[in-house]
């Protein structure tokens, strides 16, 4: 399968779909890659270092026309997708909501579009959601812009001239931007507040050194996908009258609120910026849907009639643009890790959550909006479900299989006559229990014959042993394998400490003159349990390291 990277015709546009980094990747994957001329230039990456990894640099036109997979940042001209081949795959921020022709374009071709701002938020998708990756460097450039336009330091001085303040941020949204302008901003020592109308947010504001701030009016805002919702009139009001409260005193306000298919909300009312000093500064991240600042100019920097800067730049992850390039790359990466059916090749599977909440076209048909993430998802469904509830599901389930769809491969099963009454043992009861039934006689059997009148002392030494170690592997197998792969990392990195254990035991076994084959184990159990516990807290105290102020 080939695929495609174009260079990016949006205007302002810096970015690219690929790195010569996420090619190399995308190689040893098994993929062919087309790379049009100058495609990574404006993100620092020249067309010799493509090339270097075994991409073909082309004219922009034959990647639209004979690429198989398209990996793009921007949407697409409606003239670039009615020039991708029927039955092509597009990947790429779509925002379908707001770009209905273009859908009806890329269904109109047979293009299978997969919209990488529709990735839904769950932890096993985290790697893949461009959103996330993008609003991390936009919260992170947004307070960069400020410290730039802003006429003071952002941490306190002292000097033989006199004190000069820190500069006071306040943060509104305490999503991925805004939690990343919250440790940008924390980072350069301003004293930082932060607004959420999730309650959920408190505990990640506070923990990067922020102070929460909330109005006295009990009222969830938590939205479908982690999002936040619409707030009633009354909850406005109050925050409205929070903000316009501290506008006086604050120096840098960054806005980040956004809601899913709508205008972004209207948070830094005129009245608010009225109040404020000259020379502050308000960056408003929401600009591209409107901005949650009145005054807020799409793409521009004003300055108010009172002295107050407005930025409402709506490129902040492309003025970083290599570091913006190599993470999106890196998502598209593993996005085809997951649906790679073979070499090079991928295969769209409606069944999974991921793919079906992303995809927004498939064989000639629209399939924007996506199902809710609770029926695609089951994992999403409340705990509080009743068992009877849940067995009823289950019986239903089964009685009522789901179809498969026309593109999911299908594994022929042989038809059983009804009255064949024959017992598939292995298939019925499990290879799991026929193996721990065979062991277990096997087990009791090698007791058996270690009994004082059948066996030496050796033997029954060797078998006690053996019942420890297989006893260890029986627990430390359960331990580590009914914990989720995402968690392993953080949760078990300290715990090889128990580790420790083993090295007492090796080294009772090392211990004395004679060299026998207890000594050898021993010794390489000490060798290799301390390679765990080194590792284990060399693992530990990095990832502590990234949350330290």
């Amino acid at each position: 399968m080939k695929i495609g990277i174009p260079l990016e015709t949006a205007e302002g546009e810096r970015r690219v779909a690929a790195t010569p980094d996420t090619v190399k990747k995308l190689k040893k994957m098994g993929f062919e890659i087309m790379v049009s001329a100058g495609a990574g230039a404006r993100a620092s990456y020249r067309d010799e270092l493509y090339e270097a990894e075994g991409a073909e640099i082309t004219d922009h036109a034959t990647v639209w026309s004979t690429a198989d997979l398209l990996l793009k940042v921007a949407p697409p001209s409606l003239e670039e997708a009615k020039a991708m081949k029927s039955g092509s795959v597009f990947m790429g921020l779509l925002w379908p909501a707001e770009n209905e022709a273009l859908m009806t374009a890329f269904k109109e071709a047979g293009v299978s579009a997969i919209a990488m701002d529709c990735v839904p938020r769950i932890t096993r998708a985290q790697k893949l959601d461009a959103r996330s990756s993008m609003s991390n460097i936009d919260g992170y450039r947004a307070v960069v812009e400020a410290a730039y336009h802003f006429g003071s330091f952002f941490s306190g001085q002292f000097t033989a001239a006199g004190k000069v303040n820190p500069a006071k941020v306040l943060i509104v949204g305490a999503g991925v931007a805004g939690l990343a302008a919250i440790g940008a901003a924390r980072g350069l020592g301003a004293q930082v507040l932060a607004f959420d109308v999730r309650a959920a947010a408190r505990e990640q504001v506070e923990s990067m050194g922020a102070q929460f701030l909330e109005v006295e009016i009990e009222e969830s805002g938590e939205g479908e996908g982690g999002y936040a919702k619409a707030m009633s009139e009354r909850f406005t009001e109050a925050q409205m009258a929070l903000f316009k409260s501290l506008a006086p005193d604050l120096d840098v306000v960054i806005t980040t609120a956004l809601i899913p298919g709508r205008d972004a909300p209207k948070l830094w009312l005129s009245e608010a910026v009225a109040e404020m000093k000259a020379g502050s500064v308000v960056v408003d991240l929401a600009a591209e849907r409107g901005g949650n600042c009145d005054a807020t100019v799409k793409g521009e920097l004003i300055t108010t009639d009172n002295g107050v800067k407005v930025i409402g730049y709506t490129d902040m992850a492309s003025r970083m643009a290599p570091t913006a390039s190599q993470l999106y790359g890196m998502n598209f990466v593993h996005y085809l890790r997951d649906i790679k059916s073979g070499e090079g090749e991928i295969e769209l599977d409606l069944s999974d959550v991921v793919v079906r909440s992303s995809i927004v076209t498939h064989a000639n048909e629209l399939l924007y909006p996506p199902p809710p993430l609770s029926e695609l998802d089951p994992s999403s469904v409340s705990k509080e479900m009743k068992p009877a509830q849940a067995e009823a599901k289950k019986v239903e389930s089964k009685a009522s299989p789901a179809p498969k769809s026309s593109h999911t491969p299908v594994t022929p099963v042989a038809e059983t006559s009804a009255d064949d009454s024959t017992p598939n043992v292995i298939g019925d009861f499990g290879w799991k229990q026929v193996l721990i039934s065979v062991a277990t006689v096997l087990w009791i059997f090698l007791l058996m014959r270690s009994t004082p009148e059948a066996a030496s002392e050796s033997t029954r030494v060797f078998l006690n042993h053996l019942t420890v170690f297989a006893l260890s592997c029986f627990i430390g197998w359960q331990v580590i394998w009914n914990v989720s792969h995402a968690l392993h990392t953080p949760l078990m990195s300290v715990t090889n400490a128990i580790s420790g254990i083993i090295l007492v035991g090796g080294m009772l076994q090392a211990h004395g003159t004679e060299l026998n084959t207890a000594s050898i184990f021993g010794g390489l159990a000490v060798l290799l349990a301390m390679i765990n516990v080194v590792g284990g807290f060399a693992v530990t105290h990095r990832m502590l390291a990234m949350f330290r102020k």
